[in-house]
């Protein structure tokens, strides 16, 4: 999804901390390449645009988490406690990793909706598929109850997403502690229906973009 370089870390390094402080409309390519130290033809060779330079930074934040979440999933110990850390990371590493510029998501998401909404089934089919391994393993060993670990890890990921940046308010980015605490209080819950013996079965979900 995300090849890194250095040259295009620099410039979405760059990027990254601009939007902190200018905001998304008023950062301009001639800004990133004077802040990245590289000519503006250079951010050209790597990237057609601004909004390009911006979604980027996007998939470097996810391809970061989908690492830390494979390290989750391949850790020792119960199925819950994987199922646990790889949806409580979710929430928080993408909440930790636009802390510098959460001030101005709104009008980021607002601007780049449409190109966002593109790529944002990409990247929860990643997570899903990271997850769907973890419950498929749970449910060979009887840990957990998944006979469907595709569309039970959707459904897992459906019930988080209210608590990604692009869902919260401005008042609500700037309280961390409130955040990890619903989401344990989720993460919870969804798992005590997890481990019962005995679960409903799991109809297709169905991704509503919003």
């Amino acid at each position: 999804m995300f090849e890194m370089t250095g040259t295009k870390d620099l410039i979405l390094d760059a990027a990254e901390r601009l939007i902190g402080v200018l905001g998304y409309s008023k950062t301009t390519m001639d800004d990133v390449a004077r802040e990245a130290g590289v000519a503006k033809r250079t951010i050209y060779v790597h990237f057609p645009s601004k909004e390009e330079v911006v979604l980027c930074t996007i998939d470097r934040i996810v391809a970061r988490l989908a690492d830390r979440l494979r390290g989750h999933a391949a850790a020792p110990g119960p199925t819950a406690d994987r199922i646990r850390s790889i949806l409580v990371e979710r929430v928080l590493y993408r909440f930790d990793s636009v802390r510098g510029y959460s001030h101005g998501l709104d009008e980021l998401f607002a601007s780049l909706r449409p190109a966002y909404l593109a790529r944002r089934g990409e990247y929860f089919a990643i997570e899903s598929g990271i997850l769907a391994g973890v419950l498929s393993d749970g449910h060979k060993l009887g840990e957990v109850h998944a006979p469907e670990p595709q569309s039970t890890a959707e459904l897992l990921l459906l019930a988080t997403n209210s608590l990604l940046p692009y869902a919260l308010s401005a008042k609500e980015l700037g309280r961390r502690k409130d955040v990890e605490a619903r989401a344990h209080r989720i993460v919870e819950l969804l798992l005590h229906g997890l481990c019962r013996s005995e679960s409903p079965r799991i109809s297709e979900p169905h991704f509503h973009e919003r």
